[in-house]
């Protein structure tokens, strides 16, 4: 197989004629297969190396690494400072603000007490603060989980005909929620969560936001009997079906403050130093709207209050968590569904201010953080909480200097709870649909989408896909077509050299290079194996075949005799795989035409190798380290046997 380096001096055609110096074609070293596999569940399991840090340390270093691996707060919290709780009291009581509103609002959208939602912003910040890693997360509900679990639950259970088993369903489906979260951290499975392209995000983010905007028309229009449904059809029909319900007052309420809400975002978008205008957007029309409402004795107008809420801390819920019955299918379901989809949004948000500040975010750890979160917030009567993408902008905007600040904010909603929450009494249901309009608008995100378009058009169909979000059939049918038909169907590209160079490139993309009469050299643009090895076949017979069949002119003094595969984008072969090439060897033969192989990878060629049992596959003169050393070889021992000839 190796042979020394020797230099080639191509005589003609002129454009050929360049000094080439030939390289050896070596084997890969050898590694035995437990280091194979040892290589693979490293790069697979731990790309990060978590345990590079502890590399010659002395023991009780160790230990001390390992605790603060575990646990954040020991990293960051021997080094807390004056200087950073002062930043720190300013974004948690600004997060506060909103989350307060917030947290009434999607506990209402979940079908669930409003006061849950508030117990959700206490406790699950507190663990997120010791177990997180991302310094501008901001904890609590958010939106789209909050609509998946209510629907998913109110399915089979009403949250009015039996609210207390709805109850305890919902504290179940977030404790699986937790430990599906946890477990992935665990097993350093945070890998799976990256098969949720960009696309599919930006369109059930855009889908989920219109969905929970229309699922608002019942408060936000003052209408009692409201469809269950979420398609926009069946919403719409409902609206104004029931238009004698509409209520002047409530739409009035909901048009000021939902034009109050907007202006304020509008303004602290334009303005990131402004940004506690959006923050205390929200509370500022909770508390307005209360007085409005009591002022005015509103309530009895037609305008709907959330009523008269509990007051105290937050009580246990262990007892309430039902691992048997015929409800726990439903319960493992929706703390699946839902623990996924908030996974993904916290460790998105998690991962995007981290690239914006120039630190890193260890995706595993936030796995385990929220998972451990939602668990303990399982028996503390919260339901599924995560990173929230308003709330952590507010935090990052408010230069939120260490996850102390959702420490602060939880001392702010427990203080609320122990002595505000008789204020809540009055307050109106149209103002918390107007919040959670206001929330869900920034999750149409535009721009992104106009320039998945501009990329890929087939990802923009995902995209579109995507903003159906209860279609999980089509999504993950349309989703699976496409990796299949990147899979079965890769791409084969004929390449020409570049005059004057040794560079060789797609003839259809770079139109001045020019083919190389004799030689049929093809680039294979993915890994081979049993999904594409048939169609690999066929399509580099039908390369020849054209070749075959182009101007009889053009080929009249040079019939095919050499095909070279381009393989430096083969990264790996299986059993099939190594067929095709046999295969193709052997079809080769039979038509005059010598195959060789250029470029190959270690990895396949040791599998290349170990299939040439007979010595007749991988010969030394087949194998090239670039297609211009293959060519000027060949050239060179075509010509010596046409002299011969002659």
């Amino acid at each position: 197989m190796e042979s020394n380096p020797s230099t080639i001096q191509e005589q003609s055609p002129s454009w050929l004629e360049i000094k080439m110096e030939v390289h050896s074609v070596v084997p890969p070293p050898h590694k035995s297969t437990i280091q194979k596999l040892k290589t693979r569940l490293k790069e697979t399991l731990f790309p990060d190396d978590p345990f590079r840090q502890f590399k010659g340390q002395p023991t009780k270093k160790k230990w001390v690494l390992a605790s603060q691996y575990i646990f954040p707060i020991l990293h960051w919290g021997p080094n807390y400072n004056l200087k950073l709780f002062k930043s720190d009291i300013v974004s948690g009581v600004t997060i506060a603000s909103l989350a307060i509103p917030q947290g009434i609002s999607y506990a209402k959208l979940a079908s669930l007490p409003p006061i849950v939602g508030l117990y959700s912003s206490f406790v699950p910040p507190l663990v997120y603060a010791v177990l997180g890693s991302s310094r501008d997360i901001a904890v609590g509900p958010v939106s789209i989980a909050s609509l998946i679990l209510g629907s998913m639950l109110t399915q089979q259970v009403s949250p009015t005909g039996d609210p207390v088993l709805f109850l305890q369903l919902a504290f179940t489906a977030t404790f699986f929620a937790g430990f599906f979260q946890a477990s992935l951290g665990f097993l350093r499975l945070g890998f799976i969560i990256d098969f949720l392209s960009k696309a599919t995000l930006i369109g059930f983010m855009a889908g989920a936001a219109i969905i929970v905007s229309l699922q608002q028309l019942k408060s936000l229009l003052g209408i009692t009997h409201f469809t269950k449904k979420m398609g926009f059809i069946p919403v719409m029909t409902s609206a104004f079906h029931n238009s004698q319900e509409w209520s002047w007052q409530t739409i009035l309420m909901d048009f000021s403050f939902l034009v109050f809400l907007l202006v304020a975002r509008h303004v602290s978008m334009r303005r990131p130093k402004l940004f506690w205008v959006s923050a205390a957007a929200p509370l500022v029309c909770v508390i307005l709207s209360t007085f409005l409402v009591f002022a005015f004795k509103n309530q009895h107008h037609g305008i709907g209050v959330i009523g008269k809420l509990q007051e105290g801390l937050n009580p246990p819920s262990w007892n309430m968590l039902q691992f048997h019955g015929g409800h726990l299918g439903l319960s493992m379901k929706t703390g699946l569904v839902t623990g996924i989809i908030s996974l993904t949004e916290g460790i998105e948000v998690g991962r995007t201010f981290a690239s914006l500040m120039n630190y890193k975010v260890d995706g595993n750890k936030e796995m385990m953080a929220i998972g451990l979160m939602d668990m303990v917030g399982s028996s503390t009567s919260s339901y599924v909480t995560t990173g929230a993408f308003s709330r952590s902008a507010v935090n990052h905007n408010a230069e939120a200097k260490i996850a102390a600040s959702n420490i602060v904010m939880s001392i702010k909603v427990m203080v609320t709870l122990l002595f505000f929450m008789p204020l809540f009494q009055y307050t109106p249901n149209v103002v918390l649909g107007a919040i959670i309009v206001s929330a869900v608008v920034g999750l149409i995100d535009i721009p992104s989408a106009y320039h998945v378009w501009k990329i890929d058009k087939f990802d923009f169909i995902v995209m579109l896909k995507k903003l159906r979000v209860y279609g999980w059939k089509i999504q993950v049918a349309v989703s699976i077509f496409k990796i299949l038909m990147q899979i079965t169907r890769p791409k084969t590209v004929l390449l020409g050299k570049i005059p004057g160079t040794d560079i060789y490139r797609d003839l259809h993309h770079y139109k001045e290079s020019v083919k190389i009469p004799g030689f049929l050299i093809l680039s294979i643009e993915a890994p081979v194996n049993f999904a594409n090895s048939t169609y690999l076949n066929e399509r580099v017979l039908r390369w020849i075949e054209e070749y075959e069949a182009e101007d009889p002119m053009m080929h009249s003094n040079s019939s095919l005799r050499l095909v070279i595969p381009e393989m430096s984008t083969v990264s790996t072969i299986d059993t099939s795989g190594v067929s095709f090439f046999k295969e193709l060897m052997r079809t080769m033969e039979k038509k005059g035409v010598e195959l060789v192989l250029v470029n190959l990878v270690g990895e396949v060629m040791e599998k290349l190798q170990r299939s040439n049992e007979a010595d007749d596959f991988m010969k030394p003169d087949c194998l090239f380290l670039t297609v211009g050393e293959a060519v000027a070889t060949l050239s060179a021992k075509i010509k010596g046997q046409s002299s011969n000839d002659v």
